[in-house]
């Protein structure tokens, strides 16, 4: 696996396993006992969605543990005016003129519904390092490349929408 993370991933993937098991895990007992206490079980549809419930959440924490002990830190080494680690860049797309704009983060932060893509991604990669009036081939996979210009970079750092991202 071995994400490349920085150390404010880890730190915020820390806080939700901590608050996973001493606030959500003891919640999700509670209502594991309580649904259990109902009866028959056979036919208990509030046990299995409890027990789902706790499942998943020790899914989550062993999923966010094994992540931060594979992980590789790094930090931004980019100048203020180049594309980088928690910097929003617009480019133009050369094939049609349309411009798009993308925050890039690491990969635990990647949303690209929302403009976050991951450092690790195609276009993230292609784009570290390089600045405004660039351009830049994205090179999908061995056959299929496309070019964009870079447009502006805007040094926008971490905001509390680009949250660790939940599976």
């Amino acid at each position: 696996m071995n994400d490349r993370l920085t150390k404010q991933d880890i730190e915020d993937m820390e806080r939700e396993i901590e608050h996973r098991k001493v606030v959500v895990r003891k919640e999700l007992l509670e209502h594991v006992k309580e649904a259990r206490a109902q009866g028959d079980l056979s036919e208990n549809f509030e046990y299995y969605a409890a027990k789902k419930a706790k499942n998943e959440n020790e899914s989550r924490i062993r999923f966010l543990e094994r992540t931060i002990r594979t992980a590789r830190i790094v930090e931004d080494q980019t100048d203020e005016d180049q594309a980088g680690l928690n910097k929003t860049v617009t480019v133009r797309m050369l094939d049609d003129g349309s411009e798009e704009t993308y925050k890039i983060v690491t990969t635990m932060r990647g949303d690209s519904l929302k403009g976050r893509i991951s450092i690790e991604s195609p276009l993230g990669k292609a784009l570290i390092g390089h600045r405004a009036g660039d351009r830049v081939t994205v090179q999908v996979n061995k056959e299929i490349s496309y070019e964009v210009e870079i447009v502006r970079i805007e040094n926008t750092g971490l905001a509390e929408e680009d949250a660790i991202r939940s599976f």
